[in-house]
C-alpha cells in the first residue's frame, strides 16, 4: 500500500490540505495528517481547527512514498521556516519519491531547492518564490516527481494526479466518477 504524509502548519488551506487527505484516502492510500507544529492540531486559514493524525517528530519521512505542501500564506510561512519539512522535502526528493505542492505551497519546494529547471505551476504571481522552475500557467502540472497546482479551484485535479502518479489512471478516473468530477 502506498503511503503519503501531508504537511500542516497554522496557516495552511484547509480546502487544498482536506481535498488530497480525502481523495488519496478513497484511492486507498494511506495518508497522515500531520502537524507540523508538534501539537496534534492546526488552525486553518479560516480558523478551522483541524486535528492531525501525527506530529512531525514522531514522523519517519522515508516510510513513506510521497509529501504534499498544501498552500495558505501564514501555513507556507510556518512549513517553509520549519527545517524538518525542508529536510523531509529534499531527502524525498533525492530519493525520487512523490513531491506534491499547491498554491502557494510551491514556494516551500522552492525554498528547499528542488525546483530549479523544473515545469511548476504556483498561485498566480508567486512564480518569481519557485526559485529556477520554468513556470508554467495551468492549473497542475507534473514533472518527473514533482507535481505542483495552481490554486484551491484545482484541488481535486491536483489529489487526482498524485493517485494517477502513485497508483494508475484507472485509479484515478474511479475516484474522480465517485466524486463526479468533470474537469
Amino acid at each position: 500500500m502506498k503511503r503519503v504524509v501531508v504537511c500542516a502548519a497554522d496557516g495552511s488551506e484547509e480546502v487544498e490540505t482536506l481535498t488530497v487527505v480525502d481523495l488519496l484516502r478513497r484511492a486507498e492510500i494511506e495518508v497522515d495528517l500531520i502537524s507540523a507544529q508538534n501539537r496534534g492540531k492546526i488552525k486553518s486559514s479560516h480558523g478551522i481547527e483541524i486535528t492531525t493524525d501525527k506530529n512531525i517528530r514522531d514522523v519517519d519521512f522515508k516510510s513513506y512514498d510521497g509529501i504534499v505542501i498544501p498552500g495558505g500564506l501564514r501555513g507556507v510561512e510556518n512549513l517553509e521556516n520549519n527545517v524538518f519539512v525542508i529536510n523531509a522535502l529534499q531527502d524525498a526528493n533525492e530519493r525520487g519519491e512523490l513531491v506534491a505542492a499547491i498554491c502557494a505551497g510551491p514556494t516551500v519546494l522552492g525554498k528547499a531547492g528542488i525546483l530549479h529547471g523544473v515545469k511548476s505551476t504556483v498561485y498566480p504571481g508567486m512564480d518569481k518564490q519557485l526559485n529556477g522552475a520554468e513556470y508554467v500557467d495551468c492549473p497542475v502540472i507534473v514533472d518527473g516527481n514533482i507535481i505542483t497546482g495552481r490554486s484551491m479551484a484545482a484541488s481535486c485535479e491536483f489529489a487526482l494526479a498524485i493517485i494517477k502518479e502513485l497508483l494508475d489512471e484507472a485509479t484515478a478516473k474511479k475516484v474522480a466518477g465517485g466524486i463526479v468530477y468533470e474537469g
